[in-house]
């Protein structure tokens, strides 16, 4: 990796762990980036996945203050998250690489379409159906575990249907779910899959830095700013990955 290289490794790693604690997504940075300096898809993958555990730590940090009241709510759910990212990651170990290629556009156009049309749920919305919440970690763990690309975008809407809540306390819930999926994923790909480490330390130095800045400054963002912002990334790097 040149130096030049690894500057841009490490700028994807702040920016990925700034965009990961206000709304998620962040991997739609580092991800494409480690392709673009040379890694194989599955290698970047799993790289990205461990790099990002810190970040999400200092993400989680950073919104301690929405999590207060929360943490039996978090311990539930994440008992949902943790299972469905160690199924995610299963598979992405267990399957040919040719067909993780084929499918990360899928997912992150996916991602885009969701972001695009999410609902804001309900007035009346007033009952916390634990379950469904339960059920939507684990959904949404699996996408963790196998790439996790937006997987914070698609946590928030879905607890924004189950969850009747200020939406910076289900942001600070959403940071440790997603946080818990990256890191039971990260655990299996340390075990068992080919790590470049030098990029896991580059983003991983990036995007705890990212995080913090993040947490102090980016509640100013306007939240539909953001929203369009990764609907287009995630738009223009799956028709990137289609046509490559």
């Amino acid at each position: 990796m040149t130096l030049a290289e690894a500057i841009a490794v490490a700028a994807a790693g702040f920016a990925a762990g700034g965009v990961n604690t206000i709304v998620g997504s962040g991997s739609l940075i580092t991800f494409p980036t480690l392709l673009a300096v040379g890694y194989p898809s599955v290698t970047a993958n799993v790289s990205n996945t461990i790099g990002l555990v810190p970040g999400g730590i200092s993400g989680v940090i950073g919104y301690r203050r929405e999590m207060r009241g929360q943490w039996r709510r978090a311990g539930i759910l994440a008992c949902g998250t943790a299972a469905g990212a160690l199924l995610g990651g299963i598979l992405l170990l267990t399957l040919p690489e040719s067909v993780f290629d084929a499918v990360v556009p899928i997912l992150i156009l996916l991602a885009a379409v969701l972001m695009a049309i999410k609902k804001t749920p309900s007035a009346n919305a007033d009952a916390e159906h634990t379950t469904a919440a339960t059920t939507a970690s684990f959904a949404t763990g699996i996408y963790g575990g196998y790439f996790g690309a937006a997987q914070g975008i698609i946590l928030m809407s879905l607890l924004r249907f189950c969850l009747p809540d200020d939406l910076q306390r289900l942001n600070a819930l959403k940071n440790v779910l997603a946080g818990v999926a990256n890191a039971v994923a990260a655990i299996l790909f340390i075990a068992v899959a080919d790590v470049a480490w030098e990029a896991v330390g580059l983003i991983a130095v990036g995007s705890v830095i990212g995080a913090q800045v993040a947490a102090k400054y980016g509640r100013r963002v306007p939240s539909e700013v953001l929203r369009w912002v990764v609907v287009a990334v995630a738009t223009i790097v799956a028709v990137v990955l289609f046509a490559t």
